[in-house]
């Protein structure tokens, strides 16, 4: 409790010297008037100066009846004098008094019977205006009264911080009566709340005299033990009317309703930005790695803790899934994330890992009846259901994981897997905005990855039909040496039509053909499939390349298909190479000791353009001498000039003489990126 200061002590400050105001007596200004045994005032206070109009040597010794009651309530005013005197009982009551400018005021009286140490009696009167005591008594009724009867809550604390006065609204409020806060702090009264921040707050308003308006905290009373409040509160500084400090005054209004809802619109925001950004992380590529490493970022830290993603097995393989029953789920486990390391992550499965969870066990039975669970509060046995194994369950348990969430991976009505989330660091449970939340994510990213799958499918299959339409592996001839390369499109699942072709030809000739079918899928792989057959068979006719080219171009028109070819011819007898091209890049010749050139030949038109006839070129093939056959993959690129890209070409083949292998290697590595969107076929001749 705060110490009691003296009056008039050095504690007030350095005016201690002078009175202080007493506050209610000040503003009531109670005058007080002894009067002798006969009537005559004997003495006469500052405040009856002011109060009645007389200065004391005006007033002392005269008859107060006389001086101060008009003459029609003389005979009255001496009458309860009289008896006032006479029985020593006091009166009490309003009187009208004549004050000395000759108003009359309505003064409320005390009058007693007073005993002196010689046994002589004397009257005191105790008077104050009457119509300032009732507006000060209305005051104090009004004041109780809103106090009392006020939904906002008041505190009044003492200069040590301890409480000295509550109202009903604060004890409903806190949870505690009134009384239990007498005489105690905050910490003793709310150990809940964050007491030290409150108690500085306060502290600072009782040094500094600057109210706090409107802050907010949050916290927990024995009003509502399990649920979070929140309290708008204002303090202010209480000071007597001669400025002396008398405490803190606080108060507080409920507005747990308000903070709930901005709380819920705040966390509404959050989930709408969580789910923009989810769907512009999520799926940026058609690869399912990636594309499950992309959910998983998007749910840590925002949702969980850590996040895994895992797939059905038979899905990953195209095989129909498990039909439900008591047999374990086989998953490959594709992506893991964590907030911050924790054991929790050993106990998932690392990415690649296969993993056989059993029917009892929570994401076998997510992912068996395609609904998602949530386990708001988990306890020791529900370890068991969410780890693979005991081990795992005991990496969960000392990570502190405390509430959990899976929700299925589902796209085209199939589930493919399933997003499984725990919390441990942060302390709030799953709920059902986090369920909804979780599988709107979880939808979005299963579309993505199933399209990633379905994508990988079909470009496998594409991959395997176009490189089935190719030489597994060109025969090497007599006197030549050759070296080939097929890569197929980094970013298309659709099968491009470039070819490579070694055709042996008698008299040890050997026929060199590339060409690229324009346009991609089936159609222009069938179409290659069908340019390559014809072409092999009308080299077998030893005719000249522009005759194969004439023939292969109407072969090209009936199938309503265009294409670019160069058909070169090897003889080793005459070392000399006879060629002719349809619309496509110059092939490069190497010549030892030279520097690489393209070769300047007739351009010609692409096969399928019809009637127009091609023509014959030819050059020596020296031993040593290499002859580089392409398509237009190999150089041509969305962001750079094609003499740019050409001039790289000639680079890139400059330099010492290296195996043809590495040749096709170093021109692929320097020229191809993995997401080029076209196909690419390289053929390398070198005579022996």
């Amino acid at each position: 409790m705060s110490t009691a200061v003296p009056f008039g002590s050095a504690a007030d400050g350095p005016d201690s010297g002078a009175p202080q105001r007493s506050g209610l007596l000040d503003l009531l200004g109670v005058a007080a008037v002894v009067l002798d045994a006969e009537g005559r005032i004997a003495l006469w206070s500052p405040q009856a100066e002011s109060l009645f109009g007389y200065t004391a040597q005006e007033a002392l010794g005269q008859f107060a009846g006389r001086l101060l009651v008009h003459e029609q309530h003389l005979d009255l005013v001496v009458k309860l004098f009289t008896e006032v005197m006479g029985t020593g009982q006091s009166w009490a009551g309003a009187f009208p008094v004549r004050r000395k400018d000759g108003s009359t005021r309505l003064v409320e009286f005390r009058n007693m019977r007073l005993l002196d140490d010689r046994g002589d009696f004397y009257a005191l009167g105790i008077a104050t205006d009457e119509a300032t005591l009732r507006q000060a008594e209305r005051d104090v009724a009004l004041s109780t009264r809103l106090v009392s009867q006020s939904p906002i809550g008041l505190a009044v604390l003492d200069t040590d911080l301890r409480y000295l006065a509550v109202n009903p609204a604060l004890e409903r409020m806190n949870g505690v009566p009134a009384e239990e806060h007498l005489g105690r702090s905050v910490r003793e009264v709310l150990p809940f709340l964050e007491v030290a921040e409150i108690e500085a707050a306060l502290r600072q308003v009782l040094q500094t005299g600057r109210p706090l308006v409107d802050e907010y905290t949050v916290g927990r009373t024995p009003a509502d033990p399990d649920h979070d409040h929140a309290w708008s509160v204002s303090y202010y500084r209480l000071e007597d009317p001669g400025g002396r400090v008398l405490g803190v005054a606080g108060l507080l209004v409920d507005v747990t309703d308000r903070h709930r809802a901005a709380t819920e619109a705040a966390r509404a925001r959050r989930r709408l930005a969580l789910l923009a950004d989810g769907s512009a992380r999520i799926g940026t590529t058609l690869e399912v790695e990636r594309t499950a490493r992309e959910l998983a970022d998007v749910a840590v830290p925002e949702v969980a803790d850590v996040a895994a993603v895992d797939i059905l097995d038979s899905v990953l393989e195209d095989r129909p899934p498990t039909a439900p029953g008591a047999r374990p789920a086989l998953f490959r486990a594709l992506a893991v994330k964590a907030a911050y390391p924790n054991a929790a992550v050993d106990a998932a499965d690392p990415p690649g890992h296969l993993a056989s969870y059993g029917a009892d066990r929570l994401v076998t039975q997510c992912v068996r009846t395609g609904r998602p669970i949530l386990i708001r509060h988990v306890e020791e046995r529900d370890l068991a259901r969410i780890a693979r194994d005991p081990e795992a369950a005991a990496l969960l348990a000392r990570a502190g994981v405390h509430t959990y969430l899976t929700t299925p991976l589902i796209a085209r009505g199939g589930v493919l897997g399933a997003l499984g989330l725990t919390r441990a660091r942060n302390p709030l449970p799953f709920d059902e905005d986090d369920l909804t939340l979780a599988g709107e994510l979880a939808d979005r990213a299963a579309v993505c990855i199933d399209n990633a799958r379905l994508y990988q499918s079909l470009r496998d299959a594409a991959v395997t039909l176009q490189r089935s339409l190719l030489p597994d592996r060109p025969p090497q001839q007599r006197g030549l040496e050759i070296a080939t390369r097929y890569q197929p499109a980094g970013t298309t699942i659709e099968v491009g039509g470039d070819w490579f072709d070694v055709i042996p030809l008698v008299g040890e000739k050997t026929a060199l053909v590339v060409g690229d079918v324009m346009g991609s899928g089936i159609n222009a792989a069938t179409t290659m499939g069908r340019l390559r057959t014809a072409t092999s068979t009308l080299a077998d006719l030893d005719i000249p390349p522009a005759d194969v080219l004439r023939h292969i171009d109407k072969i090209t028109s009936g199938l309503n298909q265009y294409a670019t070819c160069a058909y070169a011819v090897y003889d080793p007898h005459h070392a000399r190479c006879h060629i002719a091209v349809a619309g496509h890049l110059p092939p490069v010749l190497v010549r030892a000791g030279r520097p690489p050139e393209l070769l300047d030949l007739p351009t010609g038109v692409p096969l399928g353009v019809g009637g127009i006839a091609f023509e014959d070129t030819s050059f020596g093939l020296r031993p040593g001498d290499q002859l580089v056959l392409y398509t237009d993959g190999l150089v041509e690129t969305r962001h750079h000039a094609i003499d740019e890209r050409l001039a790289l070409l000639l680079h890139l083949l400059d330099g010492p003489d290296r195996p043809l292998e590495d040749t096709c290697d170093r021109l692929l590595d320097a020229l191809r990126d993995p997401d080029d969107h076209d196909d690419v076929a390289v053929l390398i001749a070198r005579p022996r």
